[in-house]
């Protein structure tokens, strides 16, 4: 089984009530790689800059995660994020974005990448979502978007939903998507546009999960250290999918044995996430 992730590579700098950093990894990609890694063979594609060295290759590298479709642009500078949270975990108040490689990036997969079993489309432009998915022949194919790119580039948006088999987004972007206030018909309203699979994610209240046959909640596993939820969204997603590859399900056949538990198995990596910063504690973790 064999899992491809497009995405950010970063360096965020985030302040929570519990602690700061001024440089940790991070990044969709990154965050999603690291999750998925427990379950199956992921090849990570984005840009790094020359600042990107062998201890954030390591990193990657020690997961098995493969590397060989990270593109390091000479001169460039990898993409940067601050941030902070308030006492309310669910919401980061962003203070400063510096995209740096990752404003131009044209995402360019090896072969093994386009034929990989399994395809995870992180937050990106729409476009750049539908020209890898017009690469890649997965038989298993999930999209994240953001709340931007439902203002600005709908449309898009909404072709590229189109063209997958499952959609994760949060609950507030979910409603955004569809102009349904209730959660149950967004996700339908959301599968009428194309994926047979809906995934709401809900912070620290868990996840939902929809299909035409019905669905499914599983609360979040309540915590009493928590630290910093940067890229928890993106370590459920990892968890998720991840799982679902590396029992080899398809989206036609998944019983919804495999769905719950790649369900569960997302709500762990994600409280994983959350008690440290960035991806530190998934870092540390073993099967």
């Amino acid at each position: 089984m064999s899992l491809t992730v497009v995405g950010s590579i970063a360096f965020d700098a985030v302040r929570t009530p519990f602690g700061e950093r001024d440089k940790m990894l991070g990044g969709s990609a990154v965050h999603f790689s690291l999750a998925a890694s427990f379950f199956t063979t992921v090849r990570a594609v984005g840009p790094v800059g020359d600042d990107f060295g062998p201890d954030e290759f390591a990193i990657l590298e020690s997961r098995g995660v493969e590397t060989d479709d990270i593109e390091r642009v000479e001169g460039g500078k990898t993409f940067f994020w601050r941030a902070h949270y308030a006492h309310d975990l669910n919401v980061a108040h962003t203070d400063e974005t510096q995209l740096n490689v990752f404003g131009e990036f044209e995402p360019k997969l090896s072969d093994a990448s386009r034929t990989a079993d399994a395809l995870f489309l992180g937050n990106i432009q729409p476009e750049l979502q539908r020209r890898v998915r017009g690469q890649c022949d997965a038989r298993l194919v999930a999209l994240d978007s953001m709340n931007l790119w439902i203002e600005t580039t709908r449309d898009t948006l909404a072709a590229a939903i189109a063209e997958v088999d499952c959609l994760m987004l949060n609950d507030a972007e979910l409603r955004m998507l569809t102009e349904e206030p209730n959660l149950a018909r967004a996700a339908r309203a959301a599968m009428e546009m194309g994926p047979e699979i809906v995934v709401a994610k809900r912070g620290e209240y868990g996840a939902a999960l929809f299909t035409a046959d019905g669905f499914f909640a599983i609360p979040g596993y309540l915590l009493e250290d928590v630290r910093d939820p940067t890229g928890a969204g993106d370590s459920f997603a990892g968890g998720f999918l991840g799982y679902l590859d590396g029992v080899g399900a398809e989206v036609a056949g998944a019983s919804d044995a495999d769905l719950r538990r790649a369900m569960a198995y997302g709500s762990v990596l994600a409280s994983f996430n959350v008690e440290g910063f960035g991806s530190e504690r998934v870092q540390t973790l073993t099967r």
